[in-house]
């Protein structure tokens, strides 16, 4: 094998085995399979363009435009060209799925799932790190620096896997580097011939040269040993250093203090991935379930509460875990006179939705679920332990449905004093236009229960806000502080601002995260999807316990309890809906499916439009884009093989019979002459045209090393060109065309592998093109000069075009 195939093998075999270290972080392992198909490919098409040999960038350039129509053809075949060609809606399926499986990455923990947007995520990275890997150490000779792209392989896969990639994975990685490096040694060492070459030994056992026995290279040899112990050297350091047990090694850090046997729940925001979520282009369906509740919509599926506020951000506090409970407890401070139904829900969690948290109706009484879960008391929450997720969980939830009368809210006493200073404190950093505003807002209001309905109202409907998930999100003061004068943003800045502004007016008042009841299926049951993630703010009251509120507009539902009480004796009930007609499904799409929020909440939206009365506005990509891209991506298939094209459609016509006079006898001969001095040219024996075709014929065997058949073949043809050339009466010639043949066979026997692939992809006499076009450009212009007269320009016009020709 030569020394630039074994670098090659070496490269993509490096780029593998650190790769490697992104298995811990998906759940199956057959994206790694399809990676090292499309890097084999990928190396081997850099392989042939090398042995043509190209230009190292239009190398590099080969490799890439292959690498992108292999991922078309993966991962968006259904919106390709042809089912290959990557044209707009290809690239924009691409790109779909490079955003999916961003969102992705933030939703799942480690192992993930193997959804279309991680898996071209990994495939496609490890392919373009091999392809920077084979550029840097193949093309370009430098496989030193290739183990930069190596290591951000193996650092983004130790930095996402939390110490799952371990120092296994983390010798893998190395091997491969090291491995990389020997090849590239044994290839420079080996063109030094044998200066550095096995030499005998003396009498006290010492090499005289550089070399060791068995041929073998002695600097190759220190350098694997140099290696070893580098490697060894760096998986053993981090034992013995304890700043290093956290680092690319992985290694054991800090425990999470989650164990059978108690233990705590640190404080966890899952704010990172809700903004993601509410921007998915695509509602992917995390759950379903059943209720017997009577409205559906009042079912928020709660996840975690965030109680802490510390001023850059809203968190849960570190609380203590316990067995989960036969029953759960009587919720805090919910009294006997509060109207409450206990309802039946089962919950089933799709396998591709990852959590540590169990969505919850708030407050449960009772949950059955398998598998290895404790109860944090505090905010009624399960939370998975020892890797325990939610992953295809199947459960079922008994809840309350606490309805309360406003009244009962209005008369509320005041809350425990210890519950009172905890959910009520704020940090100094707090902006006074927060407390200014809360008190602005909630001016009139005769108790905590009125104040906290003025707060809502507020935000959804009168403060002029507008709902919108592009905002950058943030939960810290600032952030708090900036969402109050520009009103714009979604439901992490209403609630967590509802919250802060309550605190400030003395009501307890935390955040619950989780999602909104879902869309009702036509089988009966509930589907919830990743943008139905939601946030809300919980107030407490005592005699009620915490108690949900709605300030977000456009999301969720306003609860009952903060609606004024509609009378029952006007006339204006008949401009009411009837049961039957508020809760009949209808298979037609409402205002509130396509309408913009703020349009909703402004009541701009319209009644619905009847089926087949809307009419579709996006027109799609434009022809003249679809033709332009077509016309480019043809371009960039074709113009590559437009010479082997030019070639074999000159080498038929040549050779092709016609005609069967004398004179078209000698036309065939001299065509297959042409032949033979272009299949020779095409294989680095240029013609000459002050030789005799006796001679030229000679020089052809000699250069071309031919063999007898082939030779007597190029003899006999000049012979016949001889005769057309200088006989009175030309003798007609047989077997031209399997003459040409025999000498074409004869010089491909004799050419080398690369020559063969030049001589086949870029043709040396394909330059007769050019000529071609020159010369057709001459006579043209020659042809206007004539008929513009001789003038001036018109000779001058004449010279030049000479001159070119």
């Amino acid at each position: 094998m030569s020394g630039r195939a074994r670098l090659t093998l070496s490269a993509c075999a490096a780029t593998l085995l650190a790769a490697g270290a992104l298995i811990p972080l998906v759940e199956e392992v057959g994206w790694l399979v399809q990676a090292a198909v499309l890097l084999a490919v990928q190396s081997g098409v850099g392989a042939l363009a090398r042995r043509v040999p190209l230009a190292r960038t239009l190398t590099v350039a080969a490799q890439a435009l292959v690498t992108l129509v292999l991922l078309t053809l993966v991962f968006a075949r259904d919106h390709a060209l042809l089912g290959v060609v990557p044209g707009p809606q290809a690239v924009m399926r691409l790109g779909e799925l490079l955003v999916a499986g961003g969102e992705d990455v933030g939703t799942y923990s480690t192992p993930a799932p193997l959804t279309d947007g991680i898996e071209l995520m990994v495939v496609g990275g490890v392919v373009l790190i091999g392809l920077v890997v084979d550029a840097m150490a193949v093309t370009f000779r430098s496989a030193a620096p290739a183990g930069l792209p190596l290591l951000a392989l193996y650092s983004v896969a130790a930095g996402l896997s939390d110490g799952g990639a371990g120092w296994l994975w983390f010798l893998l990685a190395a091997s491969g580097y090291l491995l990389l490096l020997l090849a590239e040694g044994r290839d420079r060492l080996s063109q030094w011939g044998r200066v550095f070459g096995g030499a005998a030994r003396t009498r006290g056992g010492l090499a005289d040269g550089l070399s060791g026995t068995g041929g073998g290279s002695s600097p190759v040899r220190t350098g694997r040993r140099i290696g070893v112990l580098a490697l060894g050297i760096a998986l053993v350091a981090p034992l013995a250093l304890p700043a290093l047990d956290s680092g690319l090694l992985g290694g054991n850090g800090p425990g999470n203090g989650k164990g059978s046997g108690g233990g705590t729940i640190s404080a966890v925001n899952p704010l990172v991935s809700l903004q993601n979520n509410l921007n998915q282009p695509e509602n992917r369906e995390v759950m379903t379930y059943r209720s017997n509740i009577e409205n559906p919509q009042n079912l928020y599926l709660r996840i975690l509460a965030l109680d802490e506020f510390n001023g850059s951000e809203w968190r849960s506090s570190t609380r203590r875990l316990t067995d989960v409970p036969d029953r759960l407890p009587q919720p805090a401070g919910l009294g006997g006179d509060v109207s409450v139904t206990e309802v039946r829900t089962n919950i089933s969690a799709s396998r591709s939705y990852q959590q540590t948290y169990l969505p919850l109706p708030y407050p449960a009484s009772e949950v059955r679920v398998g598998g290895r879960w404790r109860y944090e008391p505090e905010g009624r929450t399960l939370v998975g332990d020892d890797g325990q997720t939610t992953r295809g969980a199947r459960y079922e939830v008994g809840s309350l449905v606490v309805e309360p009368t406003a009244q009962q809210l209005a008369a509320a006493g005041s809350p425990p004093g210890e519950l009172s200073r905890e959910y009520t404190q704020l940090p100094g950093s707090l902006p006074e236009v927060v407390a200014e505003t809360a008190a602005q807002v909630t001016e009139g209001a005769a108790n905590a229960y009125e104040q906290a309905v003025k707060l809502q109202d507020w935000f959804a409907s009168e403060g002029g806000f507008t709902y919108d998930t592009t905002v950058t999100s943030g939960t810290g003061s600032s952030a708090i502080a900036r969402f109050l004068r520009d009103k714009e943003g979604f439901c992490v800045h209403f609630s967590f601002s509802m919250a802060a502004m309550a605190r400030t007016l003395g009501i307890p008042a935390r955040v619950a995260v989780g999602f909104t009841p879902g869309t009702m299926k036509s089988n009966g049951a509930i589907s919830v999807g990743l943008r139905d993630a939601h946030a809300w703010p919980e107030l407490y009251f005592e005699g009620v316990g915490w108690t949900r509120f709605e300030p977000t507009p456009s999301r969720g539902s306003t609860p009952s309890w903060t609606r004024p009480e509609l009378p029952t004796d006007t006339a204006s009930d008949a401009a009411e809906p009837s049961a039957d007609a508020s809760t009949a499904p209808s298979a037609l799409p409402s205002a509130d499916d396509s309408c913009p929020p703020q349009l909703r909440q402004e009541g701009g939206c319209g009644p619905s439009q009847e089926a087949g009365t809307a009419v579709p506005t996006d027109r799609g990509t434009p022809l003249g884009t679809v033709l332009l891209v077509v016309l480019a991506a043809v371009l960039a298939l074709v113009l590559p093989l437009s010479p082997l094209w030019w070639r074999t459609r000159t080498r038929n016509r040549r050779l092709g019979s016609g005609g069967r006079t004398p004179a078209d006898a000698a036309a065939r001969t001299l065509a297959a002459w042409r032949e033979i001095t272009d299949t020779a040219w095409d294989h680095g024996i240029a013609p000459d045209d002050s030789l005799t075709p006796r001679k030229a014929a000679a020089r052809i065997v000699r250069v071309g090393r031919l063999d007898t058949t082939a030779a007597e073949a190029v003899h006999r043809i000049a012979g016949s060109v001889e005769q057309v050339l200088y006989a009175p009466e030309p003798r007609p010639a047989d077997g031209l065309a399997e003459d040409a043949a025999a000498v074409r066979a004869g010089l491909r026997a004799t050419a080398g592998r690369g020559a063969r692939l030049r001589a086949m992809l870029l043709p040396r006499s394909s330059v007769r093109v050019v000529w071609a076009v020159a010369d057709r450009r001459t006579a043209l212009a020659e042809r206007w000069a004539g008929r513009a007269g001789a003038g001036r320009w018109t000779t001058r016009l004449r010279r030049l075009t000479r001159q070119h020709g």
